[in-house]
């Protein structure tokens, strides 16, 4: 729903207006059916706003799209309050209500005064009393049943208005041969005595089907039935009787409760009802325990555990000896396992992985509200809402997200008018995308404004100490500035920016994801900020290396380079520490077995092997003795464990059973950059 009213400002599409009204129409009626009264009659308002603006009796305009776009945050809001318990926020729904009373009470483009919606444009609907007793004709199709619709129920309902008097006409029955036992065959003459509203009728017999026939006679009246064809009605019914079918029969029966509720006069809130269960807090805090699988992956995990059932079968036959004759079977055996084994991790991997459009579907909403705030107009685009991540990677990097979309739009986007003057369509453009590279997923937000203002970083950055006056820097590091705690350049504090506080932070994030996060910005046509993260957080993709006799990993996506030692380029600085040269660039070295105290094969620097990993923006090189070889490995947590290790993320399990240390990249640099600041420090002293 929310969707399509974004849509819906972009161009007025009668058939997303549909859609939107559909939408309306299935709330209500799933809330109806549920028992979830007010839901249904607030809902009820919004439905009929909707109604009149696809038949063409409202215009659509901007602040109609609004009011509904608030009314959207209003049943979500209602919908969370009803799984946690909660009482509704009543001064909030009574406000809505009024809005969209207001609108309806307006005369429409054309009339004198406000007219009483019609079913349907097509059908003249002869005015009848406000409040009478009715004569009933109700033939239905003959998939009532096969629909989920329950006669018997609405007329249990209509005997909640008033007396009923309730007669069955036999005469489309058939042969007992020619019977479908799923078919309805009867119609029924049903007579209501009591004072009924018409549109109390009407709520009963909302979810009926189009093509069924449908007339309300007021009794002792002289003039014709006021009656309503829903053949006729089909405008109005079209695809949410189908939508709500397999609601029809319980929703008859209580959606006629929810509109008397509704209609009374509305009494003071209702007492909050008890706290919700800690399960019910936890699933609304945004983070959900469970994961919806598609069956086809479950079909592959379940033939890939028939395979592996196969290869144990063929392996369980040395268990009693091994036949020199049979080594070939043996080794075949062990390669079909191997196969399967891979073939299941990944599938298993495969059901934890949801599309990123879960993340990226919050953004036309908030681009929509905050450009409104700003006085912009922006677009925004989606791009590779389909590609797949794993979902605890999904949840911790929306947050993030959300963080440089307000910054691009507080920041990088222009004023409309300040983009005409530069030549720019007033419209600017967000752009959202996601796709794979390599073993990564890459995420990119950009936008076309002004792009960074380089000179005025640095000038802040050196007002706030993050940098000497005399440092001299390259663009790309300038631009990187944003990223470092406390840094803004906002003229003044907002709700929106200013206080120092989000990029920072969205690094920091990042970086605990496994991925690094970098900024190209191009003065006058915008700036991107481009985010790589693992697939997964569980199954990393790493290198062995050798220290002495003790092996350790290091992420392949922390690795840039691994080189030779050259005594020529390396550069001993005070306190024992070294430094390589890495063409225009000199690094620290970072001895693993002097940070472990472990035996290296030889004390000789030249021996061993440098391997340039980087984080942050940020290079250090780690000297090994060896490389060996690449594999994905299953990350076990050391902290939970045991206890935090400098310059270990976490442990996994090799083939032999041993216990293999992962690298932490960052706290390696964070590590050295402290022992160069010690070093700094001592020569000042």
């Amino acid at each position: 729903m929310e969707a399509g009213l974004l849509g819906l400002e972009a161009a007025a599409d009668s058939e997303l207006i549909n859609t939107i009204f559909r939408a309306a129409h299935s709330i209500k009626g799933g809330s109806a059916t549920f028992g979830f009264a007010e839901v249904a009659g607030f809902t009820h308002g919004v439905e009929t706003l909707l109604d009149d603006m696809r038949n063409g009796r409202r215009p659509v305009t901007a602040e109609t799209i609004q009011i509904l776009l608030q009314a959207c945050d209003c049943l979500r809001e209602m919908i969370t309050a009803t799984e946690a318990g909660d009482s509704f926020d009543q001064d909030r729904i009574a406000t809505l209500n009024g809005d969209i009373s207001l609108i309806l009470d307006q005369p429409a483009p054309g009339q004198s005064a406000p007219e009483q919606s019609p079913v349907s444009a097509a059908t003249a609907v002869v005015a009848a009393p406000e409040a009478s007793s009715w004569r009933i004709s109700f033939e239905p199709v003959t998939d009532l049943l096969r629909l989920r619709n329950e006669p018997t129920r609405m007329f249990a309902e209509l005997a909640a208005l008033g007396v009923i008097t309730v007669r069955a006409d036999l005469s489309r029955l058939p042969a007992l041969d020619a019977m479908d036992p799923e078919a309805c065959y009867l119609s029924w003459d049903i007579e209501l005595l009591g004072h009924v509203a018409r549109a109390q009728l009407t709520e009963i017999f909302d979810w009926v089907d189009p093509g069924c026939r449908l007339e309300f006679t007021p009794i002792g009246d002289v003039m014709a039935a006021a009656g309503v064809l829903a053949a006729d009605a089909g405008a109005a019914h079209a695809g949410a009787a189908h939508a709500g079918a397999a609601h029809a029969g319980a929703a008859a029966s209580t959606r006629a409760a929810a509109s008397r509720q509704t209609a009374a006069p509305r009494a003071a809130s209702p007492p909050r009802r008890s706290a919700p269960p800690a399960s019910a807090a936890h699933r609304s805090s945004g983070e959900s325990a469970s994961i919806r699988v598609a069956t086809e992956k479950l079909d592959s995990i379940i033939n890939l555990v028939g395979e592996l059932l196969i290869t144990q079968s063929m392996l369980a036959a040395f268990a009693d000896g091994l036949d020199t004759s049979k080594l070939d079977m043996l080794r075949q055996g062990l390669s079909q396992l191997a196969r399967n084994t891979r073939e299941l991790q990944e599938s298993v991997m495969q059901i934890r992985m949801l599309p990123i459009s879960f993340a990226f579907n919050r953004f036309p909403r908030l681009v929509h509200d905050l450009s409104r705030k700003l006085g912009k107009s922006v677009d925004i685009k989606l791009i590779g809402e389909g590609t797949e991540l794993d979902k605890n990677v999904l949840e911790k990097i929306s947050d993030p997200l959300v963080h440089l979309v307000r910054n691009s739009l507080d920041h990088g986007l222009e004023t409309p008018e300040q983009r005409a003057a530069n030549g720019k369509s007033p419209n600017g453009t967000i752009e959202l995308a996601a796709f794979h590279e390599g073993g990564s997923i890459i995420i990119e937000v950009k936008d076309d404004g002004a792009g960074l203002n380089r000179p005025r970083i640095l000038q802040k950055a050196r007002e706030r100490g993050l940098i000497t006056s005399d440092q001299e820097l390259t663009d790309e590091q300038v631009d990187n500035l944003i990223f470092m705690a406390g840094f803004s350049t906002a003229a003044q504090i907002s709700d929106l920016s200013g206080r120092g506080v989000g990029l920072d932070i969205v690094r920091q994030n990042i970086n605990d994801l496994g991925g690094h996060v970098q900024i190209f910005s191009r003065t006058g046509q915008g700036s991107t900020v481009r985010i790589r993260l693992p697939l997964t957080l569980a199954i990393l993709d790493g290198q062995l290396v050798r220290v002495g006799k003790e092996i350790y990993i290091i992420s392949l996506l922390a690795i840039v380079e691994t080189i030779q030692v050259s005594r020529d380029r390396l550069s001993s600085v005070l306190g024992g520490s070294e430094v390589f040269r890495l063409r225009d660039e000199y690094l620290p070295v970072v001895k693993l077995c002097e940070l472990f105290d472990i035996e290296p094969d030889s004390r000789d620097i030249e021996d061993g092997l440098l391997v340039v990993v980087e984080a942050d923006n940020r290079r250090v090189c780690v000297l090994v003795d060896d490389l060996l070889a690449q594999q994905q490995v299953v990350i076990k947590s050391l902290e939970s464990n045991f206890k935090p290790v400098l310059g270990v993320a976490g442990a996994t399990i090799l083939g032999d059973g041993a216990v293999a240390l992962i690298i932490d990249a960052r706290d390696l640099i964070r590590a050295a950059e402290q022992r160069q600041r010690n070093i700094h420090a001592v020569r000042a002293a």
